[in-house]
């Protein structure tokens, strides 16, 4: 079964058809740029340009760079504030004619390791962080997605959230080694460890590419690997993650 996933970031908004079986991506990537006003109209009509490029017919998963809570927007992220109490399914739903599954993009990014790389066949309590302009995470419990888990947003010190501190974007604004970085990185991550004190965390995002940079941080006690589908994780996971969501949980193929 080929799915259409797109990825929509703060910058772009990317496309592609996958094979819902092996998680292989079938076509290039079709990617147009996000609309400098980052309204939901404007993005709308993007979306239905990125449908209609692949003369696509059925479900399309969507990532969504903001927290998502049953398809509703609760909170504006990069995005324009007006996006906050829109119902995104709803909205792509209609300006394209395909129904819709939109997640968070960092939950989706997990879908597509926990179904098709590092993560697969794992039990228990799995995080995904994605490292990037934030710090993204989702969290799964014997492969089934626990929505929203936020843990880029824990206050830390003087910063409001602790992503500003330990993100890629905190360690370019303050041109810091990868070992420096890594410390940081590693402090988020024991963090983490003292509240939820998952069975695994994967590690995503671009900063992966530069693993063995800053892996000999990483001291804590949970076992973390690193992502393996690196940057169309965010097309990947969506196609899939709307056939889950679809079958509350229990993946159809």
């Amino acid at each position: 079964m080929n799915l259409l996933g797109i990825d929509i970031g703060g910058s772009g908004m990317k496309g592609a058809l996958v094979n819902a079986e092996t998680g292989e991506m079938l076509t290039e990537r079709f990617r147009v740029p996000t609309p400098s006003s980052k309204k939901p109209e404007d993005m709308s009509k993007v979306i239905k340009k990125i449908v209609d490029h692949f003369e696509y017919d059925g479900p399309v998963g969507c990532g969504f760079p903001t927290i998502v809570k049953n398809g509703v927007c609760t909170s504006p992220g990069n995005l324009h504030k007006s996006w906050v109490g829109v119902n995104i399914d709803e909205l792509f739903t209609k300006a394209t004619g395909h129904e819709f599954t939109v997640l968070n993009d960092a939950d989706a990014a997990g879908y597509a390791s926990m179904n098709y790389g590092i993560g697969k066949g794992k039990e228990g309590f799995v995080l995904f962080i994605t490292v990037g302009t934030g710090l993204g995470s989702g969290a799964f419990y014997n492969g089934k997605l626990l929505p929203n888990f936020e843990l880029g947003q824990i206050p830390y010190k003087k910063y409001s959230k602790i992503e500003d501190w330990a993100s890629s974007r905190a360690k370019e604004n303050e041109d810091l080694s990868y070992d420096k970085w890594g410390k940081r990185f590693n402090k988020f991550l024991s963090i983490v460890e003292l509240l939820v004190n998952p069975d695994l965390m994967i590690v995503g995002g671009g900063i992966s590419k530069k693993w063995n940079q800053f892996e000999h941080r990483i001291t804590i006690d949970t076992k973390v690997l690193k992502a393996e589908l690196m940057n169309h994780a965010g097309i990947i996971g969506p196609a899939v993650a709307c056939l889950h969501e679809k079958h509350h949980g229990h993946l159809q193929l």
